[in-house]
């Protein structure tokens, strides 16, 4: 038996089922050194900073806020990432044991960002709404330690159970149900290293950001087999860097193939983001 899959056995697939299902995000700290974080950051600096010269390189979400989807070989980590044993552990438990990554990209709250709208990421599918099961999850990882000021991730947890039928755009509850998610509200300050697991349905938003630094913050989305988020992104491949992957990895990236990368069409814009929240 590999040492890998018996630091997976280690994992408390009922924890992680509890913690999902119930609050609607799970953390695991000190997943990653915080070298690899820092090097993490580093290409997404990097990446950023082209994304801005492009047009349409990166989705506003929010004043001082952006989203940028990239291509997996871009950052050095990927298979890093997607093979620790605590990732995989997740998604079998919770999306079953054909999983499939889905999305990569990074969100960027800058110094000047305000707060978000309290909303989901996209609306309920039939599998959560009718059926009670979670179909998606989105990992995160930040790329320097968190404080206060930085405009930390707010969750509200239990509403991923939330009918959103009547929300706008089925994603953006209505501002006379904000007491609600504000007090249940969780900031979550990680640091380098840490890494979490959140349903997208959890209501949440992002802070605003008093301090003079950004915080940037890798997305990471893994679909279930009845989960159809891959058509909201263009996850490519070049084929020499496919053929580089462990074929039990392989399995589990729903992607384009490509002789070449191509400039990717940002495409999961959420609208309604653009403004934000007043304080």
């Amino acid at each position: 038996m590999s040492t890998q899959v018996k630091e997976m056995q280690n994992y408390d697939v009922a924890e992680i089922m509890g913690g999902l299902y119930g609050a609607g995000t799970i953390a695991q700290k000190g997943a990653f050194s915080r070298e690899w974080a820092a090097q993490l950051g580093e290409d997404i600096e990097k990446l950023y900073d082209e994304a801005l010269k492009r047009p349409n390189g990166a989705i506003g979400r929010g004043p001082k806020r952006h989203y940028v989807e990239i291509h997996p070989e871009d950052i050095r980590g990927f298979v890093d990432l997607v093979t620790h044993p605590w990732v995989q552990a997740v998604c079998e438990a919770v999306l079953g044991p054909d999983y499939k990554v889905v999305e990569i990209g990074f969100d960027v709250p800058n110094p000047g960002a305000v707060n978000q709208p309290w909303h989901r990421d996209f609306p309920s599918p039939e599998d959560t709404y009718k059926g009670r099961r979670i179909n998606s999850l989105a990992f995160n990882l930040t790329t320097v330690d968190v404080d206060p000021d930085m405009g930390p991730f707010e969750i509200a947890p239990g509403t991923q159970w939330d009918d959103g039928s009547g929300f706008e755009h089925e994603m953006f509850p209505d501002k006379g149900n904000y007491s609600r998610y504000e007090e249940r509200a969780q900031r979550k300050m990680p640091s380098m290293g840490d890494i979490s697991a959140r349903s997208a349905l959890t209501i949440h938003r992002g802070t605003a950001n008093h301090s003079m630094k950004s915080r940037p913050t890798l997305v990471l989305g893994v679909d279930a087999p009845t989960a159809n988020n891959a058509e909201r992104h263009d996850l490519q491949l070049t084929k020499k860097f496919y053929e580089t992957l462990p074929e039990s990895l392989k399995k589990h990236i729903n992607c384009r193939l490509v002789d070449e990368l191509e400039v990717i069409e940002q495409a999961h814009d959420i609208e309604l983001l653009k403004m934000g929240e007043a304080e």
